[in-house]
């Protein structure tokens, strides 16, 4: 869009531009700035306009963003042209990702980059390296208490080794998937250390107060992340002789985003590891980058400001890098960071689908459909050019943010249900789950829960009793709950070891940097030597691996598994199933029916019921993952216990 005072501004910055950035090739990027700077220069006018080096702080973002194009290497470039021309590229059921720790999957970057040949043979193609950069010993958060934004931890490798895995994946038409911490920086990082040493330039980069005066008046709105470790919002630094919000841990010091400085350094940050062969960012903590008094500091509306100039600034340097908005809140907010008021997404291709993944352990624990239905139902429709990331666990908690309407509907009182889910998966209810909780608030009685995929479905506690029927059992849930995700619309996300059935991990109560965080019971290393009996018949590990390469292998044929908003929940009378239907918009007889049960009885699907939505009651219909016709009697399809199937008619 053409606008006189933008544009001039933009002539303006271009003339000042430093003359080594005027004298290199710079035709693809003039051609992106003039198409994005009416919204760059509106947005950062929105953000700091009222700034008095407001034109010298917009060169400087000019500069940054030339800067990132010219350290564009040419095969990057190439892929930014493919990319823009098929901008639904990601759309496709060909992406399946992975999530994992380096040093978890492997015993470093360098050793990763051996084991490729892994993802291949299950079929992974986009892989998520959680944090690598530079974080201090036993104050991490994980890897999320970032020291150097530019260095890889040396525990886990070098920048050169990155590079190679990003070589290496690249070559197999693999994704590379790495973490941008946006929302804060370790207390050790060197700003921090400036803003200790009383250096007033970088005590702006966060949010310093000589007194708790604004603080207690932020506190009376904003909760609290980790009540039981680190209450409270604010921490009295001794050096600076001030206080400064630690919205999570009190070594983690929060951004101050009104200062485009922290903008600007930040973009550089994004462009960096968008050149060092990085296909995705994932944008940690992003709906807590704008903090206002008076609020609960999650969610603003300049949040969505911030996130909305940084894609389009990226837009301009490097257009075929993805942004994934890590955004655990309510589906009502999340579904904002695809961007609102936009029609195609203007932030974030890319949002983390927690709610889904809450609803399917509702589903596991309560052996019934009824707040999954009703969960999915209200889920906001994305937008176009937009997909989630649909996942049964990640290396977080899980915690149950259902809507507490959907629960009412439901049938359930919404704080006795949560306290239900967490006392079910931590074991007091049924033996079988081997779940934690985690950050349990005795004030309010909220938790959340930790542990393995296969601990949670009961796996760890069958083959301690040697129940075969109860392993089945667990191997029944894994595949069920992987059946859906894999079939819903979006990017499938598994996490590292849940294709080999791996069990909580209790070692790490012996680590003295990980024992007051039991999150690290389902953050296993993976033992290869194990490992390896994915590849004996009748092993569990066998039937796991061999059930899921076989499911990704079959979702990566079928054209309606892409996202493309071809997805219709069906109401169905028997409260166990959940049922939906994917087909083609531009061919409507093109369709797969995708049914799960999630009780451990079998339970009928009434065709008849479902026929108004284009299923023929008296079909024959074969299942896509096991090749075999189902069941059926009387317009009526049985499946078994925790069955699933992805059915089209013969």
């Amino acid at each position: 869009m053409y606008e006189q005072i933008s544009h001039s501004l933009l002539n303006s910055i271009l003339d000042d531009l430093k003359p080594e950035i005027r004298r290199q090739d710079l035709r693809h990027f003039y051609t992106r700035l003039g198409a994005n700077f009416y919204a760059i220069h509106s947005l950062f006018s929105k953000l700091y306009g009222h700034r008095d080096d407001f034109d010298r702080q917009m060169l400087r973002l000019v500069e940054t963003m030339a800067k990132g194009y010219i350290d564009r290497a040419p095969k990057l470039e190439q892929l930014d042209i493919e990319r823009e021309r098929n901008h639904n590229w990601f759309l496709s059921q060909k992406w399946v990702g992975m999530a994992l720790y380096s040093n978890g999957f492997a015993d470093n970057l360098a050793d990763l980059a051996t084991k490729i040949g892994y993802f291949e043979e299950l079929g992974i193609n986009m892989v998520h390296i959680m944090p690598i950069l530079m974080c201090p010993q036993g104050k991490s958060d994980g890897g999320y208490a970032i020291s150097d934004f530019r260095q890889v931890d040396d525990r886990v490798g070098t920048l050169d080794d990155i590079r190679l895995v990003a070589d290496e994946l690249s070559q197999r038409d693999i994704l590379l998937t790495l973490d941008i911490v946006l929302n804060h920086t370790s207390d050790e990082h060197e700003w921090a250390q400036k803003a200790k040493m009383g250096d007033p330039r970088y005590q702006d980069y966060y949010y310093v107060f000589e007194n708790r005066q604004i603080p207690d008046l932020f506190e009376q709105s904003m909760p609290e992340v980790f009540p039981a470790t680190d209450p409270g919002n604010f921490t009295w630094n001794v050096e600076m002789e001030k206080w400064v919000m630690t919205v999570f841990h009190e070594y983690q010091w929060d951004l101050n985003y009104s200062n485009p400085a922290v903008f600007i350094e930040m973009l550089d940050i994004i462009l960096f590891w968008a050149n060092q062969g990085v296909d995705i960012l994932r944008l940690d903590a992003v709906a807590f980058l704008w903090k206002k008094v008076g609020t609960s500091c999650q969610n603003e509306r300049n949040a969505h400001l911030i996130l909305q100039l940084m894609k389009d600034c990226c837009q301009v340097t490097a257009p075929g890098v993805l942004f994934i908005a890590e955004a655990i809140v309510a589906p009502v907010e999340v579904i904002k960071y695809f961007g609102e008021d936009a029609i195609v997404a203007k932030e974030c291709e890319i949002a983390y689908n927690a709610t889904l993944m809450a609803l399917l352990w509702d589903g596991i624990a309560t052996k019934n459909t009824k707040l999954l239905y009703q969960g999915i139902k209200s889920l906001p429709n994305k937008l176009e050019r937009a997909t989630w990331l649909n996942y049964v666990r990640c290396h977080d908690d899980i915690g149950f943010g259902f809507d507490d309407n959907d629960i009412r509907i439901a049938g359930y009182e919404p704080h006795a249900h949560r306290r239900f889910l967490i006392d079910y998966f931590s074991g007091k209810f049924d033996a079988s789950p081997r779940g934690l909780e985690f950050m349990h608030n005795p004030v309010t009685g909220d938790g959340r829960i930790c542990g393995s995929l296969a601990s949670l479905v009961g796996l760890e506690s069958a083959i301690e009793i040697a129940d075969e029927q109860s392993i089945e059992s667990a191997i029944d849930k894994i595949l069920l709950l992987h059946g859906i995700i894999l079939a819903f619309g979006g990017i499938p996300l598994m996490y590292n070891g849940d294709a080999l059935g791996v069990l909580n991990d209790y070692s790490y109560i012996d680590d003295p940097n990980k024992s007051n965080d039991n999150r690290w019971v389902h953050r296993p290393k993976i033992d290869w030597h194990q490992a390896e009996l994915r590849k004996q018949s009748g092993t569990v590990e066998y039937k796991i691996f061999t059930a899921m390469k076989k499911m990704i292998a079959i979702r990566k044929e079928i054209s309606v598994f892409a996202d493309f908003d071809n997805r219709e929940l069906l109401h169905v009378e028997n409260e166990h199933l959940l049922c939906f239907i994917r087909f083609d918009r531009e061919r409507p007889s093109e369709k797969v029916l995708v049914v799960a049960n999630f009780d451990a009885n079998p339970q009928s699907l009434d065709l008849e019921a479902i026929s108004n939505k284009g299923i023929n009651p008296h079909g024959r219909f074969v299942d896509l993952y096991s090749g075999r016709i189902p069941s059926q009697f009387d317009r009526q399809i049985t499946l078994q216990g925790f069955q699933f199937y992805w059915l089209t008619e013969t």
